[in-house]
């Protein structure tokens, strides 16, 4: 149960076939996360955290913690699946998006972390392609372990999790993100998430893309929308909340999420109003990313 067969290519791009029990790698990779969090992370929740910033936003920062986190995962995923390569927050300047790749975020949410503000996540997802076979969140702060892999449904600590049932937009709870970098296109993001505040029970912004997509998928949170997004933002996040029902797509309801830098995530009732709502930012973004 849970296995899959792949064909995948070696060095010498020879394919050959993979098979994995997708079933018994999850419970690897859950096991890996409490240790990171136990050995890494945890050790450092009551003390100093050196802190860089990555550009000069002032507001997208990397900490010591996770380049620790990162290291320590890649080193142990090597093992889990040797035939997978690396696509990770810290150390993903390039990547190929070709084959199969460990997804990785040391911490996402990292700013939260930095003030001890919940949520902040370990995500780790495999992907072949830009299909994602199995993914898995570890919200650290309330320690809820959200898993999925393909075909398999999605879980919270070991037990069976499901979308929403709101029918309407405006009976639902949103979430979504804002980005670091504040261009021209922060202001109507911004009008946006007036408007959507209107027309719902409300939008929150929780800080970490993952934990955002694991709350659709437990049915806390009806829909979520955002962009400039990074594969190891969304990756296992967006498995979890498919195989609870949830429906993601892009902006431009395509499925080029993992890596197109958009998306949109609802318990599927409330998908096309969300989307009707976003589509005048979304030709915004298009232009904007057209030039």
């Amino acid at each position: 149960m849970g296995s899959i067969e792949l064909v995948v290519s070696s060095m010498k791009n020879q394919d050959y076939p993979l098979k994995l029990n997708l079933s018994e790698i999850t419970k690897e990779v859950e096991s890996l996360c409490r240790l990171a969090f136990e050995e890494i992370i945890e050790p450092k929740l009551s003390g100093n955290v050196r802190v860089d910033s990555k550009d000069k936003s002032g507001r997208n920062f990397v900490t010591e913690v996770d380049l620790a986190t990162e290291l320590f995962l890649k080193e142990r995923l090597t093992k889990v699946v040797p035939e997978a390569g690396f696509i990770a927050e810290e150390t993903a300047s390039n990547f190929n998006a070709i084959g199969l790749n460990w997804i990785i975020d040391p911490i996402d949410g990292t700013t939260n972390f930095m003030h001890h503000a919940p949520p902040y996540c370990i995500s780790v997802a495999l992907a072949k392609d830009s299909e994602v076979l199995l993914g898995v969140v570890f919200e650290m702060f309330n320690q809820e372990m959200f898993t999925a892999w393909k075909g398999g449904g999605s879980n919270c600590n070991d037990k069976k999790i499901r979308v929403s049932v709101a029918e309407k937009l405006s009976e639902s709870l949103l979430v979504t993100g804002f980005p670091y970098e504040q261009n021209e296109l922060f202001d109507p993001w911004i009008e946006l998430f007036a408007k959507l505040t209107r027309k719902t029970h409300g939008v929150r912004r929780y800080g970490a893309a993952a934990v955002d997509l694991c709350y659709v998928a437990a049915g806390r949170i009806d829909g979520y929308y955002e962009f400039n997004l990074n594969p190891w933002d969304v990756a296992a996040g967006s498995l979890i909340a498919q195989e609870a029902g949830a429906n993601v797509t892009d902006f431009y309801n395509g499925d080029h999420f993992l890596f197109g830098k958009s998306l949109i995530a609802t318990n599927g009732q409330i998908h096309q109003e969300l989307a009707a709502e976003v589509a005048d930012f979304a030709a915004l973004l298009a232009e904007f990313n057209a030039r």
